[in-house]
C-alpha cells in the first residue's frame, strides 16, 4: 500500500483537530485527515457557543462549581479549573485568529447568552452560528498555513503500531478510489469526535459514527464512562427534517416548554425549570410523552419580538420557516435526541492516553471535565483548551524521531461489496440504531439493556463475517464502528448499579456513592 509519513497525524477535521493544527503547525509538520469534507464535523453543528468567565459579575469558581455540580460527582476539579481558568484567553485568541462573536451594539462588549446550569450569563456566541463560525476560521487559517496539509475523503480504518508498541500513525481507506494509504507519524492525535449516529435520532452529522473510539479501544486503549451519552432535549419533530438542532439557548431567553395540551410541565421536574441542566430537561420531555403518548412536545418562545427573533436565532428561525413554522407565531415541535458522548478514550486535559504516541482531544476523549453530565457550551471550551495544551506538550516533547520508514504495515483488503452485501450492511446499521435508541435511550432498564446486548451481539456477527470474507469498505468500516461503540455503551451501562446525570436505570433510581468513580473498559489482549 501507499505510505505517506507526516510529524503528526491530526484524524478529524472539527474544532479540536483544525485549532491543534494551528498551535502546533509551528513547530511540526501536521497532517490533517477527515472522513467527508472538512466541514462536515459536530463543531459546524454547534449553535449554543463557548462558555467562558466574561462578565465581571462572574467569577471562575462559580463556573467550576455550575460544572462540576452538572457531572454528579464525576468531574476530575482540577481539570476543570484548568479549563475554566484558561478560557478567557482562549477567546481573546479567537477573536484575533478572526472568529467573529455576536456584541452589545457595533462595537461594544460581548453579547453574554445564558444557558440551562449556568447560574450566570456566559455563553459567547455568534447568533446561533458559532459552531459554523469557528469552523470556517479554523479551516482558512488552516489552509493558508504551510506546515498544514488537510486531507478530505479519507476514512480511518485502524492505527498502526510500530515494534515497540508504540501507536505510530494510521491505515486509511480513499473513499472515493477505495485505496488504502498507511499515513505514519511521530505522534497521532485523535480528534475524530463522537457516535450520535449510533442512535436513531441524532442532531449529529452522518459522519459521527465513533470511528475514534472503536480504533483506540480495539488499539488497546481505555476507554471511560461510555453509558453516559447526552441527549439534547429539543430536536425539531417533522417528517422531513433531519438533525435540525433547537439551541438550548432559546431556553435561556425565556422559551417555554408545553405539552400538546398547552399546559407547562418542567416546574414539576425541577425548580429551575426550563434552565434546569440537559440531563433533567430530556428525562422530563421523555417522560410527558410517554404519559401522554405523544410524539412530540412544543417549544414556545413566540411571546419574543420576531425581528428580535431573526437577529438572535437566524439559523433556527429559518430552519424552522423552510418546514412552515414561524417561531414568533408558533410553538416549535420538538423531540430529545441523542447528541454529545460524555465518556470516550480515557485521556488527560493535555490529550494523553495509556498508549505512547497517541493522543485524543475534544468530543472523542472522556478528560473527565463533563462527569456524568456536560455542562451546555462547556464542549467548544474543553476542545480548545485540550487541543491548545496537547500541542504545547508535543511542542515540548524529548523523544527522538524514528525512521518511519522502516514500520513494517499490516496489508489490508479492499472490498468491493455485491447488492446482497450492501443490502445486509443497510439493514444491520438501521437495525443497530434501532436497538440503541429503544433499548439504551434517556430512561433504561437492566433487562432492557441485556436485550440490546443479545441483538447488537448477533449483529456483530453478522459485520465480522462481512468483514473477514468481503475486505474493507468504507460502509461495513462505519457499520464496525457502529457496532462496537453501541456494545461498549451497554457494557458500561449494565456495570452502574445505579442513575446518575445521564445514566437513568429504572431497576436503581437512585444516585450510590459506591459508584462515584469511572466505568473504564479495555481490550482484553
Amino acid at each position: 500500500m501507499k505510505v505517506i509519513t507526516t510529524d503528526i497525524l491530526v484524524i478529524g477535521s472539527g474544532a479540536s483537530g483544525l485549532y491543534f493544527a494551528l498551535k502546533a503547525a509551528d513547530k511540526a509538520k501536521v497532517t490533517v485527515v477527515t472522513k467527508k469534507k472538512a466541514e462536515q464535523s459536530n463543531t459546524n453543528y454547534a449553535q449554543g457557543g463557548i462558555a467562558s468567565v466574561i462578565d465581571v459579575g462572574d467569577s471562575f469558581d462559580l463556573h467550576t462549581s455550575d460544572t462540576i455540580l452538572a457531572g454528579k460527582g464525576l468531574c476530575d476539579e482540577e481539570a476543570v479549573r484548568i479549563m475554566v481558568k484558561e478560557g478567557p484567553e482562549k477567546i481573546k485568541e479567537l477573536i484575533r485568529l478572526g472568529v467573529r462573536f455576536s456584541r452589545e451594539g457595533e462595537n461594544g462588549p460581548l453579547q453574554l447568552g445564558r444557558e440551562g446550569g449556568h447560574s450566570k450569563s456566559r455563553i459567547v456566541h455568534f447568533g446561533d452560528l458559532t459552531g459554523r463560525e469557528l469552523e470556517e476560521t479554523l479551516i482558512k487559517s488552516c489552509r493558508a498555513h504551510s506546515s498544514i496539509q488537510l486531507v478530505e475523503g479519507q476514512l480511518a480504518i485502524d492505527l498502526v503500531k510500530d515494534g515497540t508498541g508504540r501507536i505510530s500513525g494510521a491505515c486509511l481507506l480513499e473513499i472515493e478510489n477505495n485505496d488504502i494509504t498507511a499515513y505514519l507519524a511521530h505522534n497521532t492525535v485523535l480528534a475524530s469526535g463522537g457516535a450520535g449516529k449510533i442512535y436513531l435520532y441524532t442532531s449529529n452529522p452522518d459522519v459521527a459514527t465513533g470511528d475514534g473510539i472503536a480504533m483506540a479501544y480495539n488499539a488497546g486503549a481505555k476507554v471511560a464512562n461510555l453509558e453516559f451519552v447526552q441527549f439534547h432535549p429539543t430536536c425539531l419533530y417533522h417528517p422531513d427534517a433531519k438533525s435540525r438542532l433547537i439551541s438550548e439557548a432559546l431556553r435561556g431567553e425565556g422559551a417555554i416548554l408545553r405539552n400538546q395540551a398547552g399546559v407547562e410541565f418542567m416546574e414539576n421536574f425541577d425548580p429551575r425549570k426550563e434552565l434546569a441542566s440537559r440531563d433533567i430537561v430530556a428525562r422530563a420531555i421523555d417522560t410527558e410523552m410517554k404519559k401522554s403518548g405523544d410524539k412530540y412536545v412544543l417549544l414556545d418562545i413566540s411571546h419574543r419580538p420576531g425581528e428580535w427573533l431573526k437577529k438572535r436565532f437566524p439559523y433556527v428561525f429559518q430552519s424552522c420557516l423552510e418546514f412552515g413554522i414561524d417561531i414568533s407565531k408558533d410553538p416549535i415541535p420538538v423531540v430529545p435526541a441523542a447528541h454529545y458522548m460524555v465518556g470516550g478514550v480515557l485521556a488527560t486535559i493535555n490529550g494523553e492516553t495509556n498508549l505512547e504516541g497517541l493522543y485524543a482531544i475534544g468530543e472523542v476523549a472522556c478528560s473527565r471535565i463533563h462527569g456524568a453530565n456536560r455542562l451546555a457550551s462547556n464542549s467548544l471550551l474543553e476542545t480548545i483548551v485540550m487541543a491548545d495544551r496537547c500541542a504545547e506538550l508535543l511542542s515540548k516533547s524529548k523523544n527522538p524521531k524514528r525512521n518511519l520508514k522502516e514500520i513494517q504495515v499490516e496489508g489490508q483488503t479492499v472490498g468491493d461489496p455485491d447488492e446482497l452485501q450492501t443490502v445486509i450492511v443497510d439493514h444491520d446499521w438501521d437495525l443497530a440504531r434501532r436497538i440503541m435508541w429503544d433499548y439504551v435511550g434517556i430512561v433504561r432498564s437492566d433487562e432492557r439493556l441485556g436485550i440490546a446486548k443479545a441483538r447488537i451481539a448477533q449483529i456483530k456477527k453478522t459485520v465480522d463475517h462481512l468483514y473477514s470474507d468481503y475486505g474493507v469498505s468504507a460502509d461495513i468500516i462505519e457499520l464496525r464502528n457502529i457496532v462496537l461503540v453501541s456494545s461498549l455503551i451497554i457494557e458500561s451501562a449494565l456495570l452502574r448499579k445505579e442513575s446518575r446525570g445521564l445514566h437513568f436505570n429504572t431497576d436503581y433510581p437512585e444516585t450510590d456513592p459506591d459508584y462515584e468513580k469511572d466505568t473504564v473498559l479495555l481490550k482484553e489482549s
